[in-house]
Formats: structure tokens, C-alpha cells, sequence
């Protein structure tokens, strides 16, 4: 979920929010990992997988193969779909909620060979063939080798693995964006089926949220890199106490931090949100988070910007970052994308921009907007009613691809 701090949104709600969630949820819950503890205590299977990245980054990967209802169908009769999460969060966020409420299990019980992405950096994925993360280098990265790196190699890991069957992606927040990168450069086309893209995130200039905004308009990201962090722990005492030098804004409302990042959210439960708490959010790297604040201050959607003509040279050679050219992506390739109308992150005139540019383009048939105007960032993977309003639509596109 791309949720610029999100996890400091969260811990600091515990600690101010009225209803003091913090309290009703214990500490450390699932400590045997997603599998173990939240899929196979439902009565689902539950595989895990090592995914080596060519730069060598060695991903989690855990699949779904059937659901409850259906298990004895085989999985030769099940299409793929891989679900990739957004950042500061990793795969447990499919999983979150009951097996009615949570997308991961919809999608096996509705006969799909489910596939959960975890990107470098996150809890089961921080090991590498020669780094650890106590090495700088280890967290030397952006989103662009998500989409160069981590999403080709666990989409043709799927495609692989499941004698050669083109995958439906889900993407949420930064999972779109990637997809997005990768679409807009020809890449991964002939293995992805249909691409469904939950708070797409591409233009971020015009976001609502003044706190994501003035974060990075104080260069919040590159304050903590000059400090000589290299990974990025959202709920540590770095992260902490800069996120308080900008709630002094009068603008910002840190007492509902929540809203004032992703915006005012309409459907969830305590019960979700706390098992979202008890799992923590995951780090990231602070050169992403640079890379994520370049994206609010500047118009476009570029690579990462090393802040000097000399050492864009060295990379790209050229002085100025490439773009992601989006009107680029091929008109035939299925989407399905659904926004809301109270999402700060993914906001409304950004998120236009981003289908203006699709739609113009892209055939009729292959591609499907839905609106929801009282949904909120969080509501599209944590909304007591998304089962009913965003994945039984979503089922019924992959249905008709």
C-alpha cells in the first residue's frame, strides 16, 4: 500500500487516538509467519517459495493454490494471479481480515491459483546472495528495481511454475505504479493476463495530504539519508521525530494522522486495523522514499533523480532521469483500475490525469474504471465492504479475460 509513512500513521494513532486501539490488541501474534499463522488456521493450504532476484535480492513468495470449498479441483485448472502490496507493508495485507472479508481468500474460493508478493526489504524478504541488511548497499534502491527486478522475477516465477499460464496481477497503491513502470517500457506484456490496479499511484504533484506534501517539500527523506540512515523503519526514533518537526503545521492534524495521510477512511473495523498493528509495518529504503518524494515535488513520473546532471549522466546518460512515457503501454492489455473519492494519496485530480492518459489510448473493451467516492486509501484492502463493492467486480472482470 503506498502509504508515504505509514506505518508512523498507525503507531501514532495508537498513541493518541481516543479509542486507544493499541490497548485491545497484544503484541507479536503471528511469529510462525503468514502461512502458519493466519492462512493454514483457516483451513486453506499454503505453499512458500524463494525467489532470487538477477541482482540478487531473495524474495518470499507464498501461494494459495485452492480454496476451502474447492479443494479438489487441481491446480491445472486454476488461472494465476499474483497479488503485490504496496509499501511499508508487505503480503499479510491480503490476509488481514476473515476469510469472507480478505481478497486472498475470495480469489482461491472463487477458483484461482493465488500467488502473494513480497518485495525486497520487507519481513521475509531481507536476504541477498552476497549482502545483509546491515550493509548500505543492501537498501541501495528504488521503486525502479521493483519494477526491474522484483516484479519480473516473481511473475515469471508464477508463469513458470504454473506450466507457462499468463497471470492476473492485483496491485495496490505502489503495486500499481511498478506494474505501470514495467507496462510503459513493453515489459512482462506476453506473461500478464490483466492487470487490476487498487488507489492506482502515479502522478503524485497534486496530492491532498499536506503531511505527505510537506514531507517531502522539507526533503524529510533525503534529511534522514544525510544522517547516515540507509533503511527506512517507519516506526523508528529517526522516522518518529521528524514526522513530529511536521505535525507542528496547524494544517496538520496528527491527533488523526490516519486522515490526514491517506484520507478520512469510511469502512474499517477495529478488529482488522488492530491485526494490521499487531503484524507492524515493514521498512523500506530511504533512497525510495527520496525517490517517492521527487515524485510529489515534481510533474511526471521519473526514474530516480541522483540530483546531479554528472551522475544522471552515469546511469542514464542523459542529464535529466527518464520518464515512464505511460501513454506508452499497449492499448490490448487488459485493466481494471478503482479509485476513491476521499484518498489523499491516490486523490481524485491525479488519478484523472492517470486515466486520461490510459483511456484515450487504450481499446474500449480492455478497460474498466470504478469509482468509489466514499473510499479512502485503506478502504480498497481493509473496507468491511470491499468484498461486495470492489472484489466481486474484480472477479467478474477476470472472469471476462
Amino acid at each position: 500500500m503506498f502509504s508515504f509513512l505509514f506505518g508512523n500513521v498507525l503507531s501514532w494513532r495508537i498513541q493518541n487516538s481516543t479509542n486507544n486501539i493499541g490497548d485491545q490488541c497484544p503484541p507479536q501474534p503471528h511469529p510462525l509467519g503468514m502461512c502458519k499463522s493466519r492462512v493454514a488456521a483457516y483451513g486453506y493450504p499454503c505453499e512458500e517459495y524463494q525467489v532470487t532476484t538477477e541482482d540478487g535480492y531473495i524474495l518470499s513468495l507464498k501461494r494459495i493454490p485452492h480454496g476451502v470449498s474447492n479443494a479438489d479441483n487441481s491446480t491445472e485448472d486454476r488461472t494465476p494471479v499474483l497479488l503485490f502490496h504496496g509499501l511499508l507493508v508487505d503480503g499479510f495485507c491480503w490476509v488481514l481480515s476473515t476469510p469472507k472479508q480478505s481478497l486472498a481468500f475470495i480469489l482461491a474460493d472463487s477458483g484461482y491459483d493465488v500467488w502473494i508478493a513480497n518485495c525486497r526489504g520487507t519481513k521475509s524478504s531481507r536476504k541477498h546472495t552476497s549482502l545483509t541488511p546491515e550493509d548500505p548497499d543492501f537498501w541501495d534502491w528504488t521503486w525502479d528495481q521493483l519494477a526491474d527486478y522484483d516484479l519480473p522475477a516473481v511473475l515469471q516465477f508464477v508463469y513458470n511454475q504454473t506450466g507457462g499460464k499468463k497471470v492476473h496481477y492485483v496491485g495496490h497503491s505502489l503495486g500499481t505504479l511498478i506494474i505501470l513502470a514495467a507496462f510503459s517500457e513493453h515489459k512482462l506484456i506476453d506473461i500478464v493476463r490483466s492487470a487490476v490496479l487498487l488507489c492506482p499511484i502515479a502522478y503524485l504533484h497534486r496530492m491532498k495530504s499536506r503531511l505527505i506534501w510537506l514531507a517531502a517539500r522539507i526533503f524529510l527523506a533525503e534529511t534522514i539519508h544525510m544522517l547516515g540512515y540507509h533503511e527506512f523503519n517507519p516506526v523508528g526514533p529517526v522516522a518518529q521525530e521528524l514526522l513530529g518537526e511536521v505535525c507542528t503545521d496547524p494544517e496538520v492534524d496528527c491527533y488523526d494522522i490516519f486522515s490526514a495521510v491517506a484520507g478520512p477512511d469510511c469502512c474499517l473495523n477495529t478488529s482488522t486495523t488492530c491485526i494490521f498493528l499487531q503484524h507492524g509495518p515493514q521498512s523500506s529504503s530511504v533512497k525510495n522514499m527520496i525517490h517517492m518524494s521527487q515524485l510529489v515535488r515534481k510533474a511526471g513520473i521519473r526514474k530516480y533523480d541522483y540530483g546531479n546532471k554528472k551522475e544522471n549522466m552515469k546511469h542514464y546518460n542523459q542529464p535529466e532521469p527518464p520518464l515512464y512515457n505511460l501513454s506508452s503501454i499497449p492499448p490490448h492489455v487488459p485493466l481494471f483500475l478503482t479509485h476513491g473519492g476521499q484518498d489523499f494519496l491516490g486523490d481524485v485530480p491525479d488519478t484523472r490525469h492517470l486515466l486520461r492518459t490510459l483511456v484515450r489510448q487504450h481499446d474500449s473493451d480492455d478497460i474498466e474504471v470504478l469509482y468509489m467516492p466514499d473510499y479512502a486509501h485503506g478502504d480498497f484492502v481493509m473496507g468491511y465492504n470491499a468484498p461486495q463493492l470492489i472484489y466481486k467486480p474484480m472477479v467478474e472482470f477476470f472472469k471476462r479475460h
